[in-house]
């Protein structure tokens, strides 16, 4: 049976939608695919960065990225990094949000206020981390040191493993906020008759945390852990401000370690062949946030 025939005012919607979409489609494919293209294609090539003149060299590239020591200590770091601060992104995270679910008089002061470290700028927060943490002048140690915890200043970010510690206890404090926000969202929408009853069949705060809150709480805290993996792992600013990767390359993850090749050392195939091992990466996490979200819709 032969298809029905479109009428002209069909066509003409048809036209329309095709002009609306037009613009969306020619934004995606100028800031994502066009990018994409291009780092794939420029892997491929030994280019030099002031010039962006090079030969082709196939997967050479891939091969000397994967016999490099300094990109698996560097993968090393980055999968230290993510999974520190993003552990204690969810610790602190649930914790506060549970503490300004409960009936405060100052609760709405602190929830304003709790939003501070996710809004303040990378640069201002890594700027007073690093007073903080110096080692001559830092309020940190004069405040241990009076206290007589320490004997002598510590280095927190010129030893190891002091300056990973202290990297993601700073991500830790600059990214919390959104945990925060996400969970304090679904903790309002749990309906308080289930405590009414675990109250009545006797539960105590904790057994009601992990036989009611925690359940209700595990769609969320997925979708958190999925998209801070990703936004973690792909860092760079906090890291570069607060270390540059250092002492030495102990620090250093692969976002850095993309800029050191493209800038300072000018290879900037080779820092597209990092850059596309590292998208890999990040797509096994993108495809499983892709495949979490669409099995929550009804």
């Amino acid at each position: 049976m032969a298809a029905p025939r479109q009428t002209a005012l069909e066509r003409q919607y048809s036209l329309l939608g095709l002009m609306l979409i037009a613009p969306t489609v020619l934004v995606f494919c100028a800031v994502i695919v066009y990018p994409l293209v291009s780092a794939i294609y420029l892997s491929l090539f030994s280019v030099f960065t002031p010039t962006l003149q090079g030969g082709w060299v196939g997967l050479e590239n891939y091969r000397s990225l994967l016999g490099s020591g300094e990109f698996w200590v560097s993968l090393r770091n980055n999968l230290v990094w993510t999974a520190g601060t993003l552990a204690l992104q969810v610790l602190f995270g649930v914790g506060m949000a549970l503490v300004l679910h409960q009936n405060l008089w100052f609760r709405s002061l602190a929830r304003s206020l709790i939003l501070f470290p996710y809004f303040v700028s990378t640069v201002v927060a890594v700027l007073v981390w690093k007073w903080v943490f110096n080692d001559l002048y830092g309020i940190l140690n004069h405040v241990m040191m009076a206290a007589g915890i320490i004997d002598w200043p510590v280095d927190y970010l010129g030893t190891m493993p002091n300056a990973m510690i202290s990297i993601i206890l700073v991500g830790a404090w600059k990214y919390f906020p959104f945990v925060v926000i996400a969970v304090l969202a679904r903790l309002q929408t749990i309906p308080e008759p289930l405590y009414e009853a675990a109250r009545i069949d006797g539960a105590g705060p904790v057994a009601r945390f992990f036989d009611i809150t925690l359940p209700q709480l595990r769609e969320v805290l997925v979708v958190i852990v999925l998209l801070r993996a990703i936004w973690d792992f792909k860092e760079f600013d906090l890291i570069y401000l607060m270390t540059g990767g250092g002492p030495v390359i102990a620090t250093q993850t692969l976002p850095l370690l993309v800029y050191k090749e493209a800038f300072a050392l000018n290879r900037m195939g080779m820092a597209a062949a990092y850059a596309v091992v590292m998208m890999a990466i990040m797509l096994v996490f993108m495809v499983l946030y892709i495949r979490r979200t669409r099995e929550r819709r009804p």
